[in-house]
């Protein structure tokens, strides 16, 4: 199983951008997808989820700014970013879990990481 990350980049504040990871491999099954990021020194920290019904979660600092979405066609998750602040910059991984084919347990997989700055 892989998660591919992609869609990072430099932003002034105040713009815009959307981050994708796609899923792969042998995969039965995806229940919660999301995403999470990783400032320079300081500990990962949660951004949001979206269940496999639809239900979403997000931290306080990004509500009314980032939308999560999900593609279960395409084992996709998206991550639409607006009005980014310089605090946002970070690198930003998504994280699925899922069940591999054959197995009964339900596993979480990170993606590679994606960097994000947003310039003041």
């Amino acid at each position: 199983v892989q998660l591919q990350a992609s869609g990072g980049g430099l932003v002034q504040a105040g713009g815009s951008l959307r981050l994708s990871c796609a899923a792969s491999g042998s995969i039965f099954s995806i229940n919660v997808m999301g995403w999470y990021r990783q400032a320079p020194g300081k500990q990962r920290e949660l951004v949001a989820t979206i269940g496999s019904g639809g239900t979403t979660n997000y931290a306080d600092s990004v509500k009314g700014r980032f939308a999560v979405s999900r593609d279960d066609a395409k084992k996709a998750v998206y991550l639409q970013m607006d009005r980014l602040k310089p605090e946002d910059t970070a690198v930003y991984y998504c994280n699925v879990r899922l069940q591999v084919r054959g197995s009964p347990k339900w596993e979480y997989y990170w993606g590679q990481g994606t960097l994000v700055t947003v310039s003041s």
